[in-house]
Parts: structure tokens; sequence; C-alpha cells
């Protein structure tokens, strides 16, 4: 398998999503009321899987190993195109998940935000998953010898093991920093004697 294979399939799972999203973004106004439980998983998938796991395979392993190299003009700007609509899925999902705070704090104008930042999602991603898909992994391959494509597919696998015990360490380790800020905070509770 080449190492733009995992990254395809990868591909297809966030294309369903990104299906899911647009349905339940449809059924919103009809419903007339958000789903905060719907807008979390939206959320998490989008942050986890989406960029974690799939975009952090591309922009560590694959677009390092590109930038190594001295690209044709035309998969340069692709490769910098990608990588700007990363970082504008990334701030989509941060405005996202402002807008739903402010919603489940009662704002309900929030509404609007939600609904515009998963329409820019749905239209972002299927565009940019064609564009790696059919114009830039396939040529991409052709620069690398069969020995740095095994590489780099064995470097991805080892990502994707690695990926769910960071993520837990990240969650208890900041857990843990909240406990010991509680602790360390003065008690302004009353006393009873």
């Amino acid at each position: 398998m080449l190492p733009i294979g995992p990254l395809m399939i990868e591909h297809r799972l966030i294309e369903k999503m990104i299906a899911v999203i647009r349905k339940e973004t449809d059924r919103f106004p009809r419903k007339g009321d958000i789903d905060p439980a719907f807008i979390d998983s939206a959320i998490d998938f989008m942050r986890t899987y989406a960029d974690r796991c799939h975009h952090g395979k591309e922009e560590d392993i694959l677009f390092r190993e590109l930038n190594r190299r001295t690209l044709p003009p035309e998969l340069k700007l692709i490769m910098e195109e990608l990588v700007e609509e990363h970082r504008q899925g990334r701030q989509t999902v941060a405005d996202l998940i402002e807008a739903k705070q402010r919603y489940t704090r009662g704002d309900k104008e929030a509404v609007r935000t939600i609904l515009d930042r998963l329409r820019y999602m749905t239209d972002l991603y299927p565009k940019h998953i064609e564009k790696e898909d059919r114009h830039f992994f396939i040529p991409c391959m052709s620069l690398f010898t069969e020995e740095e494509k095994e590489a780099m597919l064995g470097e991805e696998y080892a990502f994707d093991r690695e990926l769910i015990h960071q993520i837990y360490r990240e969650r208890i380790a900041a857990w843990s920093e909240e406990d010991d800020s509680e602790e360390d905070a003065p008690d302004t509770r009353e006393k009873s004697l």
C-alpha cells in the first residue's frame, strides 16, 4: 500500500461525517433548535479524527517529507493551499466551539454562527478532499522511492497506534491540573462549627 492509501481511506469516513453534518444542518431550521450533543460530536470528530489523526499524518509525515524535496511549482502551490485549508478547518471548529458555548449559555443569536460554520465545513471538506485525492496525492508519490514510501507508511501506522494514548494522556493531565488548582485554591466555603 502507498502512504496515501490510509489517507484516502480516512477521506471516505470524513466524507460520511460531512454528509451527516450536512443532513443535520439542514434539519436544524425545521426543528427550530440546535442539538448541543450533536454539535459536540461533530466537533470531537473534526478535531480528533479529521484534524489530529488525518491532518496530523498529512502534515507531520507526508508534507514534511515533501518539504525536503524540490516540488514542481503546481504541487508546491497545491500543498500551500492544503495547509491553509487545514488552518481554515481548525478555525472553523474553534468558531463552532465558541458559538456552541454561547448558545448553551442562552444566546439564541449563536444559532446563526453555528449553522454558518457547519455549512462552511460541509463546503470546504469535499473540495479539499477532491483536491488531495485527484490532484495532489498521486503525483506526489512519484517523488519518493519505494523504500521511502514504505518508511512513510510505517510511520503512519505508528502515528495511529500512538494517537489514542496521546489523547488520553493529555486529557488526564488536564484533569489533574484542574484538580491541583482546586486543591491549591483557598477554601471560601462557610465553615460550620
